[in-house]
C-alpha cells in the first residue's frame, strides 16, 4: 500500500481546486481503516478547508470506527464543516449520531438543521424516540424538521404527535403532518363524524 503523505493531502485540500481536493480525498478514503489516524489529525487542523475535506474522505470509508471520527467533525466550529459531517452521516447513518443529530436541528443554520434531519430520516425508524420528543420540545424551526423526518420515516409510533401537530396554526407543520398520515395510510379518515 502507498504510504499518506499528509503534506501532500494538505496542500491538495488547501489548493482551491475542488477537482484536485476531490481526487485527494477519494485517494486518501481508498486506505480505509488504516488512514483514520491521519484523518483525525486533520480534523483537528486550524484550517476549515483541510477539516472539511477530511470530513469529505471520512464519508468514503464504510468502517465503523468512522463514526467517532464524523461525530467530532459534527461538533466543528466551522458551519460547512459541519455541515459535511451531517452528509457523511446521511450517506453513512449510525445510532450513535442521533443525540447531535437531534441537537443540529435547532442550528441557526438553517441548511445545517435541514441537513441533520436528512440524516436522520437515514437512521429512519431508531431515530423516531428522539424525533418525536423534538417535534414536541424544540424550537419552532427544529419542531418543523422533527416532522418533516417523521413524515419522511413513515414510522406508526409518530401518529399522536403528528395528529396533534394538526390544529397548530403553522401551514408547513399541517402539510407535513399531513403527508407522514397519508403515507401510513391514516389521514382524515379519523376526522370524519
Amino acid at each position: 500500500m502507498v504510504s499518506l503523505d499528509k503534506s501532500a493531502l494538505i496542500n491538495a485540500f488547501k489548493c482551491g481546486s475542488d477537482q484536485r481536493a476531490e481526487k485527494a480525498a477519494l485517494q486518501l478514503a481508498t486506505h480505509g481503516s488504516s488512514s483514520l489516524e491521519l484523518l483525525k489529525e486533520l480534523l483537528n487542523h486550524p484550517e476549515a478547508d483541510v477539516r472539511w475535506w477530511a470530513t469529505r474522505a471520512l464519508a468514503e470509508i464504510p468502517a465503523p470506527e468512522t463514526i467517532e471520527l464524523t461525530l467530532v467533525a459534527l461538533q466543528d466550529q466551522d458551519p460547512a464543516v459541519q455541515q459535511c459531517a451531517t452528509l457523511a452521516l446521511q450517506h453513512q447513518p449510525h445510532p450513535a449520531a442521533i443525540p447531535q443529530l437531534i441537537n443540529a436541528l435547532d442550528a441557526p443554520d438553517r441548511l445545517l438543521g435541514r441537513l441533520a434531519g436528512d440524516a436522520l430520516i437515514a437512521i429512519a425508524n431508531e431515530a423516531v424516540p428522539a424525533l418525536i420528543q423534538a417535534a414536541e420540545n424544540h424550537s419552532q424551526s427544529a419542531r418543523l424538521e422533527a416532522v418533516r423526518a417523521l413524515s419522511l420515516i413513515g414510522d406508526t409510533r409518530s401518529i399522536p404527535v403528528l395528529f396533534k401537530i394538526l390544529g397548530e396554526d403553522s401551514a408547513v407543520m399541517e402539510y407535513w403532518a399531513e403527508q407522514g398520515l397519508e403515507k401510513m395510510g391514516v389521514g382524515m379518515v379519523f376526522f370524519k363524524p
